[in-house]
């Protein structure tokens, strides 16, 4: 239970309103008229505030007011929904001093076989099998036990009374519930139509109809269980316990009690129970539970990780970075419950349309029962297409068949059909690494017309690197880099860091000390090195200083390593040399003096590894239009597009401007999913039909800001997020119209007597609804390319 201060509200002391929120396990609420069931009778209870009912989970979190209401008062009247409640605190006293119950966060694994129900099930098949044994095989022995109202009762018909008892009272028990909270649904249906058909006589039938819905209800069961499963796997990579150094000494506490600050031991074979930054050790740590990485990623001091990742190797001692219950992880399971609660457009049509196809079926039912007995005086032989049909006016011919239509009348298998598939596809996506926050984001990413990548970070690492060191005459390429390291150490800029990331690699030695260091906004920098003045910077600034660089004056801000570097004449730059480089995509900074040249570093950001084959892959999905949005220059954004194959390039670019482009792709192709690294491209991401975020691990920005998140920096993951989308909604559509399309052929073939009240169960209800559900489990199976990006 949690507590929610309201700042709005106030109790008769004047301070705060304090409301609890109970979260608790409720399985066999298992489908959206269950849950209907359960928001009508918790909306009956004084005091309750919000009600969040996810059938998908089996869970209920109600908010209410512990100055009206209780939690055993919302216990109650959700089992007076008719369905039990797991786990609970069931208090009766002072709600205030209760705060800490354990909630729910999915409904736990149900012993489906050997519950009571299924053993009430089991019991009444029995019967039924004796029973019809009686009635059509051992017919001598078939005699008269008892009279009721002077109806004489074989052994047949008692044993069929007994699976009646058995196996249908559960489901009147259910439709007693259903129609006291006002719901039409299959337990109201099916209680009714077990009723009539007993009330009348007819005890092979409702025995029949008792044993094999609860048999159906017990395979829908056993089916939601697995899908579940999928969302339990998730939450069970987030270990319970942790060893923590408290006093130099090893100490085994529950996650949740390690504070910020702290430090925990990881050994071998662990999972890391908290997210924190490593402070000693180092360790290969398989990453996949949360990023989807394929390959463990290398740890040492300094390095951030994540709860619920293994450590493979070595001995790590972590600091804690965030509680239990703020870590990545934690945050993905939050997400990923409360994405299913978002209805898709799918949903949507289902629950609008369901709302008429019951109601209209229902009655069809009562009239093919009840009218054709009153018009039809003798029989009527009717041929269609081809097949001889005579319909004669005798009442238990019709109203065994108008049961039989209130069978189909329950749209289970329909409504199902869509949840099932987007719980699959969500939980699916998220232990490979893709968060996506909504259902209506995985069917919105399935139908994009157009791709929008931003470059930096995204199609490219994101950080720049040395490519090429071009010393000039008798300069050195160690001279050339000590003094443009030591210009570059005052500097803040990325490129500094890159240089001085080089002069460490190459172990220039001891760097000078600049004085009169200053920075020439958007050309250079300069610094006094040994008394004379020394430059680093663009071309150009080197161009204002009066030399002659023979080239065209172009400039770049970032771009592309080339697999070689270009070879150079000494005594001066060859010819076209930077012209060479900069085509290349490469920042060049020149380093000299205002009489004199030392030469050249290009830098450039590497396009990932993984980039080519992404777009390669979307083109093959079947995506329409694959196009680069980037604040670079024209000649950097011209050879990153050529290296990763866009069928388009817009450079130059403005935050306002990136939002213009992915208007006018919208406009141009349709629905449009713009990439990038969720916070730069923040108005781009927000004006896409989907915004997805890079490298959202850890980084809370990219979390809440995107629709979809990449958990890594993995491009390669792009193109799976696109297949699963696009096959889930394949999947929703065929789930739907099957179940349509079956409970229509069922309907017509009901008046020409070619559908039984068994065939209506065993086909329209428990064969669609464990179809539907083994169709969304497929969408698990589909996994990513395996693309190494290094």
């Amino acid at each position: 239970m949690t507590e929610n201060p309201d700042a709005a509200g106030g109790t008769s002391g004047g301070g705060q309103r304090r409301e609890l929120t109970a979260r608790l396990a409720v399985p066999e609420m298992d489908c959206p008229s269950c849950a209907q069931k359960v928001d009508k009778s918790l909306q009956r209870v004084d005091g309750i505030t919000d009600a969040t009912l996810q059938p998908t989970t089996g869970t209920a979190n109600v908010t209410y007011d512990p100055n009206r209401t209780s939690e055993a008062d919302v216990i109650k009247a959700i089992e007076g929904a008719g369905y039990e409640v797991v786990g609970g605190s069931d208090a009766e006293g002072d709600d205030e001093d209760n705060q800490a119950t354990d909630g729910a966060d999915i409904a736990p694994p149900s012993e489906v076989w050997t519950s009571p129900r299924a053993k009430k099930t089991w019991l009444g098949a029995a019967f039924v099998t004796l029973g019809l044994l009686f009635e059509f095989l051992l017919t001598g022995q078939n005699v008269t036990v008892a009279s009721v109202l002077e109806y004489p009762l074989h052994i047949a018909d008692v044993l069929f009374l007994g699976a009646v008892a058995a196996s249908g009272i559960p489901v009147v028990r259910s439709g007693y519930y259903s129609a006291k909270n006002r719901s039409l649904d299959i337990d109201l249906l099916m209680g009714t139509a077990i009723i009539a058909a007993t009330g009348i006589g007819y005890f092979v039938e409702a025995a029949t109809l008792a044993v094999l819905f609860s048999i159906a209800e017990l395979l829908e069961d056993y089916a939601m269980d697995r899908a579940r499963d999928s969302l339990r796997e998730l939450m069970e990579l987030s270990p319970d316990e942790a060893t923590a150094l408290r006093d130099g000494e090893e100490v085994t506490v529950p996650a949740e009690e390690v504070d910020v600050g702290e430090t925990v031991v990881v050994r071998p074979g662990d999972k890391i129970p908290l997210d924190g930054t490593v402070i000693d050790g180092e360790s290969a740590v398989d990453q996949s539970p949360i990023t989807g990485e394929s390959v463990p990623v290398d740890k040492t001091a300094g390095d951030e990780v994540y709860a619920g990742a293994i450590n493979e190797e070595g001995y790590l001692e972590v600091e804690v970075t965030s509680t239990a219950g703020d870590s990545t992880l934690s945050r993905i399971i939050e997400m990923v419950q409360g994405a299913q609660a978002k209805k898709t457009e799918s949903e949507q049509f289902v629950d609008r349309f369901s709302g008429y196809y019951t109601p209209l079926v229902v009655v069809l039912a009562i009239l093919t029962a009840a009218i054709p007995p009153l018009v039809i005086a003798d029989p009527i032989s009717v041929d269609v297409a081809g097949y001889g049909f005579t319909f004669a006016g005798d009442w238990q011919t019709w109203f065994i068949r108008g049961l039989t239509l209130l069978v189909i009348a329950c749209p289970c298998a329909f409504v199902i059909s869509t949840p099932v598939s987007v719980v699959s596809g969500i939980t699916s996506a998220a232990k490979n690494g893709v968060l996506i926050k909504g259902g209506n984001y995985l069917e919105a990413m399935g139908e994009v017309d157009a791709v929008a990548l931003d470059k930096t970070g995204t199609l490219t690492k994101g950080e720049l690197a040395v490519t090429d060191v071009v010393p000039v005459g008798d300069t050195t390429e160690d001279d050339l880099l000590r003094r443009a390291a030591g210009l570059e150490r005052r500097s803040e800029h990325p490129i500094a860091a890159a240089i001085l990331a080089r002069a460490e690699e190459a172990g220039v030695g001891d760097l000078p000390d600049p004085s009169g260091f200053e920075s020439l906004t958007g050309k250079g920098i300069r610094g006094e090195i040994d008394g004379e003045t020394y430059y680093a910077g663009k071309p150009a600034l080197f161009e204002e200083l009066g030399f002659d660089l023979a080239r065209a004056r172009r400039e770049t801000d970032g771009g592309v390593a080339a697999e070689e570097a270009a070879e150079y004449d000494d005594g001066a730059f060859a010819e076209d040399a930077l012209t060479s480089l900069e085509r290349e995509g490469k920042t060049v900074v020149i380093v000299g003096t205002e009489s004199e040249l030392l030469g050249a570093i290009a830098i450039a950001d590497e396009v990932r590894p993984a980039s080519k084959r992404a777009v390669e892959r979307l083109h093959e999905l079947g995506v329409e239009r694959v196009v680069m949005l980037t604040g670079d220059n024209e000649g950097t954004a011209r050879a990153i597009a050529e290296q990763v194959g866009v069928d388009e390039y817009r450079a130059e670019l403005l935050p306002d401007e990136k939002v213009d482009a992915v208007e006018e792709l919208q406009a141009e192709y349709g629905e449009v999913a713009m990439v990038g690294d969720g916070i730069n491209d923040a108005p781009a991401l927000a004006t896409a039909e989907v915004g997805i975020a890079m490298g959202a691990a850890g980084t809370d920005t990219a979390l809440e800001t995107a629709d979809i998140a990449l958990m890594g920096d993995d491009i390669g993951k792009l193109p799976y997020l696109y297949d699963l989308s696009h096959t889930a909604n394949g999947v929703i559509r065929q789930n739907i119209w099957a179940s349509l399309g079956v409970k229509l052929l069922l309907a017509l073939g009901v008046p020409l007597g070619l559908v039984s009240v068994a065939l209506a169960v065993v086909v329209g209800d428990m064969g669609m609804s464990l179809g539907v559900t083994g169709n969304a489990m497929r969408l698990s199976r589909i996994e990513p390319d395996r693309i190494i990006d290094a």
